[in-house]
């Protein structure tokens, strides 16, 4: 017998009708190209939205069609992520600071129709353009005013592509497990690999990170996802936002700059914001050479790649910000852990307490994970345990676009391999110990290079820190620490090794460190480790 009660598909467009009656004033405030501080509301954007759906399918655009973006954080960009979706298309949010073949060979795997580019990337698409096999237009997301010279073909102007258009619209009712995103992995083994999202989803994950233990959100809040909207549908920000009618502050090109994100924080009262680790060494290092503040700011989700407890306690202790670990990929649509703390843990000892913070956290309701072993087996949840981690949810990758049936994503039960090494403690907390790819062993033991380079990034003359495992003939393998300091500061190798003497096992202090100007990233901001081990196959250690 089943229940009596209403199957109301669970769609993107659901989020746009209730903003749209419940928060019409609230305001979504951008930074663009065209205007430093572009002001608008729930109720204009959604106007918009619906002019932007009738052009879309008057161009005709249909359900299933993929239609990409190449845009930052931006008014417009929040507008075709709503408009795409809700006429049962599907958003292909592209990462601009991939390698041109990369974008070129996403573009064309995904048979885009329509390419919608900020005017600051358009030199990069008119570099490959003849390379591109689907795309029919590019609509450059401008006015006529600010429209670039440009070689592409078939260009037009988002303005003038939405205007002519009427703002009445009646949105196709959906099936809720129709396709609504598609997001690739960075590509850093092969060719990227699409996730591709439903609105079902996307719904559940948005009433899920708006929950108290993960975002917070309410109808009071103004959230500035720093984390960009062509990266895993900025962590969901766009959604959750206008669920309960929360400010959006969105800081478009300048995500990366110090000044700007001060600026906009403190001149909208920006309470949360989410982003990877190096936008957020940017910003303390821009407040700490001001002087100026972040006192609206409240706390920060920090992912992507695993916080330095420097930044975590900076965070705290100058500012007063509350910064929560978090954990996903690309696959998980993203969000799979955030780190909140139980009841009473506040009142734990200072060192304890930041053990427990340095962890990715706690699962969010629909998720579940385990660690295995090569064999498959479950490991205990002790904290001590590493072992493969696994995730299953009903917002995680099931396969990939293009590859159904052909890949190995998941196993018989539904598990999808992570491709991290974790371990889970007896409260549930997580904490990922290193890719599988890049954990070294070392004489038969792991050492976990994220440790290493987080302790690393700790002394007070170091910027940034990575570690990788260079072949050994005693050991098989042994750490390299790569440094790069911070500017117009002096510190040498005996002293970083001390530092790293007094905080890690002896075991694990590095053979050797060396010192760079900088360290090659991923398009999203990771360490990129397999440019380091090219750049250094032919290390050999001093004392061998």
């Amino acid at each position: 017998m089943q229940g009596l009660i209403m199957n109301v598909p669970l769609t993107i467009t659901a989020i746009m009708r209730h903003a749209e009656i419940n928060h019409p004033a609230t305001e979504i405030v951008s930074v663009t190209l065209d205007n430093p501080r572009h002001r608008y509301t729930y109720a204009d954007a959604f106007r918009r939205t619906r002019q932007l759906a009738n052009a879309l399918s008057g161009y005709g655009i249909n359900i299933g069609d993929r239609v990409a973006t190449l845009a930052w954080n931006d008014y417009r960009h929040f507008e075709l992520y709503y408009g795409i979706s809700g006429i049962g298309a599907i958003i292909h949010t592209i990462n601009p600071r991939l390698f041109s073949e990369q974008i070129s060979y996403i573009i064309n795997h995904a048979e885009d129709r329509l390419l919608f580019v900020d005017p600051l990337i358009v030199p990069v698409i008119e570099a490959f353009k003849d390379e591109l096999k689907t795309v029919e237009s590019c609509i450059v997301m401008t006015d006529e005013a600010h429209m670039p010279q440009t070689s592409l073909p078939n260009v037009q102007c988002y303005e003038s592509f939405i205007a002519k258009a009427s703002d009445n619209f009646s949105w196709p009712d959906l099936d809720e497990n129709t396709a609504s995103g598609l997001c690739y992995t960075s590509g850093t083994t092969g060719h990227p690999k699409g996730a591709l999202y439903s609105h079902r989803g996307v719904i559940l994950h948005a009433y899920a990170s708006i929950s108290p233990d993960v975002f917070n959100f309410s109808i009071g809040e103004v959230a500035m996802p720093v984390v960009p909207m062509f990266h895993v549908n900025a962590w969901g920000v766009p959604y959750a936002a206008p669920m309960v009618g929360a400010k959006l502050v969105l800081p478009g090109p300048k995500m990366g700059d110090g000044a700007t994100l001060q600026a906009l924080i403190e001149e909208e009262r920006v309470s949360f914001s989410a982003g990877v680790p190096t936008v957020w060494l940017a910003l303390l290092q821009y407040l700490s050479e001001s002087g100026k503040s972040i006192e609206s700011l409240n706390r920060v989700l920090i992912g992507g790649s695993a916080c330095p407890e420097s930044v975590m306690r900076e965070f705290m202790d100058k500012h007063g910000v509350y910064v929560n670990h978090a954990w996903g990929m690309t696959e998980t649509g993203p969000l799979g852990t955030v780190n909140t703390l139980k009841a009473g843990m506040e009142k734990l000892p200072d060192e304890q307490l930041y053990k427990i913070k340095m962890k990715q956290g706690r699962t969010l309701f629909g998720i579940e994970m385990k660690i295995v072993d090569d064999d498959n087996r479950e490991l205990p949840r002790d904290g001590l345990a590493s072992g493969l981690l696994k995730v299953r949810g009903p917002w995680v990758c099931a396969d990939y676009f293009k590859m159904e049936g052909q890949s190995d994503v998941h196993d018989e039960q539904g598990w999808f391999a992570t491709g991290d090494v974790a371990t889970i403690d007896t409260e549930g907390y997580m904490q990922i110990t290193d890719r599988a790819k890049d954990v070294i062993k070392s004489g038969g033991e792991w050492i976990s290079s994220i440790d290493l380079e987080n302790t690393a990034v700790g002394h007070p003359q170091v910027a940034e820190a990575a570690v990788i495992g260079i072949p050994h003939p005693k050991w098989a393998e042994r750490p390299l620490l790569i440094v790069v300091k911070k500017e117009e500061q002096e510190v040498g190798k005996e002293e970083i090794l001390a530092w790293l003497k007094d905080r890690v096992a002896n075991w694990w202090v590095p053979d050797d460190v060396v010192f760079v100007d900088e360290i090659p990233h991923t398009a999203t901001g990771k360490i990129l480790k397999l440019a380091l081990r090219k750049q250094f196959e032919n290390y050999q250690f001093p004392n061998i």
